[in-house]
């Protein structure tokens, strides 16, 4: 079994999910998701048995998807309910859509395209108030995307004016330890930002806390000095393919004098400035063993590229 296939993956909002089907990829995989009559999420394989026609271009009918093709309608474990062409046959148990285990957490539906040994990773403790932004396509691999959410280096230059300037690019010294599952964990980082959340008025130091929750995503966590609102985020990578991802961000926060298109604005933005770099770097999946140099200040990267070496993932990765 590929290492990817004992993960949960995200696959979409859940709001994004109605009465009709919903094609996605993960994994290089054509998938559909769907909602049977008592709400819940079902994914299967975005293929018909019967003529191998995508599912996600037919409809839903009750407790049953129907292929566009031909008619023909499966339940929600697969089961094959329905031949139009053949009103008075019970279709056999070969005759079955491939369906896969699925569940909803943290916004989103996770998915899985095998025996899933990890479950979606869990959060400590956060502020109730939670948006979520995107999804957001990226040209990139999604270990690019994580690796880049986790690096500081780049606040001053890509982030200059928001979250750093070229006065301030100094990577202090930190500490990488690693929860007891070999996760990369920097306790305190700290960095001076101009304007370090939606709210902020002036510039200010600010503390980082960074944790990799998964090998596709990781929580940061960051308190403004003076005392400020505290903002955590996360980023649930979808691999799609080796060079392409889908991003979404989650922002857990105690700001309560922004509304959420001001926040929803100061993510935009912010990610704004990181897409036409992660889509410029090559190559476009991450280079584990050599290829690329790193410095002290790579710390936190260079523990993230060792976890995705323990973890045995290598889809989006060289």
């Amino acid at each position: 079994m590929n290492k990817e296939q004992q993960w949960w993956w995200p696959l979409a909002l859940e709001e994004e999910l109605g009465g009709q089907p919903l094609a996605v990829t993960l994994l290089n995989q054509r998938l559909v998701l769907w909602r049977d009559a008592q709400g819940q999420a079902v994914l299967m394989n975005d293929q018909c048995p019967h003529r191998g026609a995508r599912l996600s271009l037919g409809q839903v009918h009750g407790n049953a998807i129907e292929c566009p093709y031909h008619g023909w309608r499966f339940d929600p474990q697969g089961a094959c309910v329905s031949i139009p062409a053949l009103p008075g046959f019970t279709p056999p148990a070969g005759h079955k859509a491939c369906r896969h285990p699925v569940m909803e957490q943290h916004g989103l539906i996770w998915g899985a395209v095998g025996d899933a040994a990890f479950a979606p990773p869990a959060l400590p403790e956060l502020p109730e108030r939670r948006l979520i932004y995107g999804p957001f396509d990226v040209a990139t691999s999604a270990p690019r995307a994580v690796e880049n959410f986790l690096d500081t280096a780049h606040f001053a230059y890509v982030h200059r004016g928001w979250l750093g300037e070229v006065g301030h690019p100094e990577v202090p010294h930190y500490e990488v330890t690693h929860t007891p599952d070999g996760r990369p964990v920097i306790e305190a980082y700290k960095a001076w930002q101009p304007r370090a959340t939606a709210s902020a008025t002036e510039g200010g130091w600010v503390t980082y806390r960074y944790e990799v929750l998964s090998p596709y995503s990781a929580l940061l966590s960051k308190q403004p000095d003076d005392g400020g609102p505290q903002d955590s985020y996360t980023i649930w990578a979808r691999p799609d393919t080796d060079e392409s991802c889908r991003l979404w961000f989650a922002q857990y926060t105690s700001d309560a004098s922004s509304t959420d298109e001001q926040l929803r604005d100061f993510q935009v933005t912010i990610f704004s400035q990181d897409q036409p770099v992660l889509e410029s770097q090559a190559p476009k999946r991450l280079p584990l063993s050599g290829g690329e140099v790193h410095s002290a200040a790579d710390r936190l990267s260079a523990a993230y590229r060792r976890y995705l070496q323990q973890t045995g993932v290598s889809f989006g990765v060289c």
